[in-house]
């Protein structure tokens, strides 16, 4: 019995499906998270962010970055631990013992110094020395002069409290022997004695109307004295030492000056 034609139709097209491979769906055509229809494995694909940190790792600007920051943190450790090293330990001497090859050797090595080099250097040593000198001599006076400030502050308050005291003529003629005798005229008292009695009986205060000669020596006028004391007035010491001055400054020693006053009744 003849077979239909539209059963050889199926037929044939049966066998077509079966040679004909069946075409593979694109990836992406699938909906999320659905298999494959046709059973083929597809590897799925990775995400954006990931491909663009390999990249950024492996790029050649991020490996030369990296490389620097080494380097420097390399540095930046050798300068720390230079800066908390332990300054407390004393640093290492020199050898002390060097061989004479050595000791030649930089001899050798070091090259004379010019003469005109040497000359500067010798005149800058000439000028600390003489500086150092001159400093030396100026603190040397400056001592000295305190020191004669101290002795006059010194004999000035001591004149200022005979002042006070007002001593009497005895008193006076215990200073005049003592001042008399510091001045290496021991023998001439006698002669000092008689001399400023006559003159002003040992009265500081006295005072001669008709010349104006005042004190113990009767200086004339009376202000010269200030020479010897600004307390001329009213010290004895003062007067002493200024009476005792004149007279050797004229006379030399009270017994020249007691042998002139006998010949003339003044000195």
């Amino acid at each position: 019995m003849p077979k239909s034609h539209g059963t050889r139709r199926s037929h044939g097209a049966g066998r077509r499906r079966a040679d004909v491979p069946r075409p593979r769906q694109a990836p992406d055509a699938r909906g999320p998270g659905l298999p494959d229809p046709y059973g083929f494995d597809v590897p799925p694909h990775r995400p954006e962010p990931k491909r663009r940190l390999r990249r950024a790792l492996t790029s050649n600007i991020t490996i030369a970055a990296v490389a620097i920051g080494a380097v420097g943190s390399a540095v930046v450790l050798v300068d720390v631990r230079d800066f908390v090293k332990d300054d407390t330990k004393p640093p290492k001497m020199a050898a002390a013992d060097l061989s004479t090859n050595d000791m030649l050797a930089k001899l050798t090595s070091a090259s004379d110094m010019d003469p005109v080099a040497a000359d500067a250097i010798a005149a800058a040593k000439k000028r600390a020395y003489e500086e150092h000198q001159r400093e030396l001599k100026r603190l040397k006076e400056k001592a000295k002069r305190e020191a004669k400030a101290r002795a006059e502050l010194k004999a000035r308050q001591e004149r200022e409290r005979l002042a006070r005291s007002n001593p009497s003529a005895a008193e006076n003629k215990a200073y005049g022997k003592k001042m008399n005798a510091l001045k290496g005229w021991s023998r001439c008292w006698p002669s000092l004695l008689i001399l400023w009695e006559r003159e002003s009986n040992w009265n500081e205060r006295a005072e001669n109307p008709s010349s104006g000669a005042y004190g113990i020596p009767q200086s004339l006028p009376g202000s010269k004295m200030a020479s010897a004391g600004a307390d001329w007035r009213t010290s004895s010491p003062t007067q002493i030492a200024w009476g005792l001055g004149y007279i050797k400054a004229r006379y030399k020693d009270p017994c020249g000056a007691w042998a002139f006053w006998q010949r003339n009744n003044w000195y």
